[in-house]
């Protein structure tokens, strides 16, 4: 086998251990990697987003509860509908959508579990501030989980776990001996600068794509998404890790990203009408 063949079946992942698939992303079509059951990581998904219900304070605020429920509910409407009317598998087959509220101010954040599970964190609401602001960041939770972004990443991680053993013992256990010698896991650190980063920022990326076109197909202004990621840029003082450390892109090649795809998202992806 020549090299650049082994590195194209490697990079895919389509390795001869029974367990291995390749898929494209919808939408996309970036070739992905998946060595885990999505099934398995929904069941995992769904045990721990009832624990999450358990242990965190869930907002009193129905108003505002219901809005993130209507918001997701007219993605939901809008992703199905759109892709079987391209005549496409949909993605969210099987999905047990869910959405809660959670009363914590300090946390800006929200997150999509694989299998439509979805919490958004109160003190996201400061950055939001409206509708379609809320439905950018919700766009871009729902995005990862209809992506697979979960399956991937888990399906890359064992890989990179697998790969690595395999140098190990290659090299006579010199990746080991650099670890007991440097006294820290200098090798996970390095894939996880050179690896695992870059490949979740590019999944970060897709997201905010995808996300924008859901938000569209869905009837709200994607034009409220890149003010975001500027209040949110605001709201964090400009304190971010530099890019290559971090799993997201920088605020600054977000809005970039964003304003970049906005007119064809606007063209292509018009809302969806219920019929």
């Amino acid at each position: 086998m020549n090299r650049r063949y082994f590195l194209q079946v490697l990079g895919c992942g389509c390795l001869s251990i029974g367990l291995t698939s390749c898929s494209s992303v919808a939408i996309t079509d970036r070739k992905q990697l998946k060595l885990i059951p999505e099934s398995k990581l929904n069941a995992k998904a769904a045990e721990i987003y009832e624990q999450v219900k358990q242990k965190e304070k869930l907002s009193t605020d129905i108003s505002k509860l219901n809005e993130i429920k209507e918001i997701g509910k007219r993605m939901e409407y809008s992703i199905s509908e759109y892709f079987e009317r391209a005549n496409l598998k949909n993605p969210t087959y099987g999905f047990d959508w869910e959405y809660i509220l959670i009363d914590n101010d300090k946390v800006k954040n929200a997150w999509c579990m694989p299998g439509g599970k979805i919490a958004v964190y109160s003190g996201i609401l400061e950055v939001t501030k409206n509708t379609n602001g809320l439905a950018s960041v919700m766009g871009h939770e729902i995005a990862h989980a209809v992506a697979k972004h979960s399956v991937e990443r888990a399906s890359t991680s064992v890989l990179v776990q697998t790969g690595t053993q395999i140098i190990d013992i290659a090299t006579g256990g010199k990746l080991s001996t650099i670890n007991r010698t440097t006294g820290m896991n200098t090798v996970g650190l390095l894939s996880q600068i050179g690896i695992l980063n870059p490949f979740s920022r590019k999944q970060e990326s897709e997201a905010d794509y995808l996300g924008l076109i859901f938000s569209s197909l869905s009837g709200y202004d994607v034009r409220e998404a890149p003010k975001i990621w500027e209040r949110m840029k605001e709201a964090h003082k400009g304190k971010t890790p530099p890019e290559f450390m971090s799993t997201h892109p920088s605020p600054d090649n977000r809005v970039k990203k964003l304003n970049g795809w906005m007119n064809e998202v606007i063209i292509n992806y018009p809302p969806i009408k219920e019929i």
